[in-house]
């Protein structure tokens, strides 16, 4: 009995670490610091979704009128947000042919709609603010945690042009020095580029535009969320304040006549 309870605790630290191991093997990544209940946030986000994601990737299980659970009106959603459908009620579908995806990225661009619930929000938040200039790609971008992408950089008229820093850190199994990128730097601007306070180029602006992309995806990927937690907080409310008082009241009313 006390082997099968060693091991299942084994099993779960295992589990509950499988994710700090598969960060530390890759890229750090940087943190969101998303808020799925800043609507205002969520309503940039679905804009800047639609402008520069939908047109290669769809999101099959989204539809345009889910878009009122953010504080979005029909009209509102219709007049600025649908521009591969006609009907609300459609899904967003992407504007692309597969085979023309297919043909100019080598693969058929993902469907979206739960991409933030497999990558993670800060996976997403790294990887839209990761690309560099590489003319070795058939693009001409990389980026520094999808190494070898085959995506363009559809942003970079916002963020600008980004260049890889290398370092050369002597490999301990070989003996020899390698280069290995370490860092990103802005070499263009870009139209969400700024100047900060000692004159250096500054893409705070677009970090934030990201940032509200990012919350929107985790959104679209589980739209019920902020509602289901409110439902949970409802039934623990329910729990402590009336069935708990209740089932002892039930339980001296029970036991009265024993002691």
């Amino acid at each position: 009995m006390k082997k099968m309870i060693s091991k299942l605790v084994l099993a779960f630290g295992l589990a509950a670490s499988a994710p700090a191991f598969a960060a530390s093997a890759g890229v750090p990544l940087d943190a969101a610091n998303i808020n799925l209940r800043d609507t205002e946030s969520l309503q940039r986000g679905a804009q800047t979704f639609v402008n520069y994601c939908l047109s290669c990737h769809g999101a099959a299980v989204m539809r345009y009128n889910r878009l009122q659970d953010i504080g979005l009106t029909e009209d509102q959603i219709k007049n600025n947000l649908m521009f591969a459908s006609d009907k609300v009620g459609n899904t967003m579908k992407v504007a692309m042919a597969a085979q023309d995806g297919k043909q100019w990225f080598g693969a058929t661009p993902p469907d979206l709609s739960l991409i933030a619930r497999s990558r993670g929000a800060d996976w997403l938040y790294s990887y839209l603010r990761g690309f560099y200039r590489d003319e070795s790609r058939p693009t001409g971008w990389n980026n520094r945690v999808f190494d070898k992408v085959g995506m363009p950089h559809v942003l970079w008229e916002l963020q600008g042009e980004q260049v890889a820093v290398y370092e050369k850190v002597k490999n301990h199994s070989t003996g020899k020095e390698e280069e290995v990128l370490t860092g990103l730097k802005l070499e263009s601007p870009g139209l969400l580029t700024t100047k900060n306070a000692k004159g250096e180029l500054d893409n705070k602006e677009y970090d934030d535009r990201v940032r509200d992309l990012v919350n929107y995806m985790v959104f679209m990927s589980e739209p019920v969320k902020v509602k289901n937690e409110q439902i949970g907080y409802l039934v623990l409310l329910f729990l402590l304040f009336v069935l708990i008082p209740i089932s002892y009241l039930l339980k001296k009313e029970y036991w009265k006549d024993v002691h």
